[in-house]
């Protein structure tokens, strides 16, 4: 298995590039639109056919390169179930599996930060934890129909329930963190160790964060898979 993380500093956001090497076939996981044609470059360079592009959740930050993607390649896109995106190819809901050659993915649904968001855990060794986990923190929940008693549930119950050596490959990170583990998280990340759901309820009441700078552009962009000419018709 060839696997990738990729990082867009503007957003601060990793795209994940998972490859089967026998069969060459690829998948892009939460791709960047202003990183296209550095994807589209490291996948002719390795010889590689885009199959699909895979997002964890309508993102607020960016917009999503799978759009363009989807055009230059014939690729597919999928979101999460119930994910307001009607130009998705897929929706992909808990507990499915995406075969890609030898690499097995399995959706675990991890709603929260949004109200449909998924992780998705590879070859059982690895979890893709978008917005719901980081690694000593976790995704805001105060839009975008977020709710932190179910990020909560989420977190503890659904990812903290995997082997504590399964690697921790998050959406973002804001201070060069590339990689944790679930055991890691579990002892150390500050939002969830020791505290309880009320505790974390009132932990992410009082953050006060400011809205993400392209979230007005972002959220309507995603749920047309990245389509911005669409916004633009009429």
């Amino acid at each position: 298995m060839l696997f990738r993380q990729l990082f867009d500093t503007e957003s601060s956001t990793y795209t994940y590039l998972i490859a089967d090497m026998d069969s060459k076939q690829a998948i892009l996981v939460d791709p960047v639109l202003e990183k296209v044609e550095r994807d589209r470059k490291l996948l002719e360079e390795l010889g590689l056919k885009l199959r699909y592009c895979l997002e964890t959740h309508i993102h607020a930050d960016h917009i999503t390169g799978t759009d363009k993607l989807r055009g230059a390649t014939g690729c597919l896109g999928i979101v999460p179930e119930n994910a307001q995106a009607a130009c998705a190819d897929r929706y992909f809901k808990h507990g499915e599996t995406l075969q890609l050659g030898g690499i097995t993915i399995k959706a675990i649904a991890t709603p929260g930060h949004t109200d449909s968001h998924n992780a998705y855990l590879v070859n059982s060794d690895r979890v893709l934890t978008g917005d719901a986990l980081f690694i000593r923190g976790c995704g805001r929940t105060d839009f975008q129909s977020g709710d932190a008693g179910t990020l909560y549930d989420s977190v503890t119950e659904k990812l903290f329930s995997l082997p504590d050596n399964t690697l921790v490959y998050p959406g973002h990170d804001y201070r060069g963190h590339m990689v944790s583990t679930i055991g890691e998280e579990k002892r150390w990340n500050p939002r969830f160790a020791g505290r309880s759901r009320e505790d974390f309820i009132e932990l992410m009441g009082n953050l006060n964060l400011p809205n993400p700078q392209k979230m007005m552009e972002a959220v309507p962009a995603n749920e047309s898979c990245g389509n911005v000419m669409s916004l633009t018709v009429g």
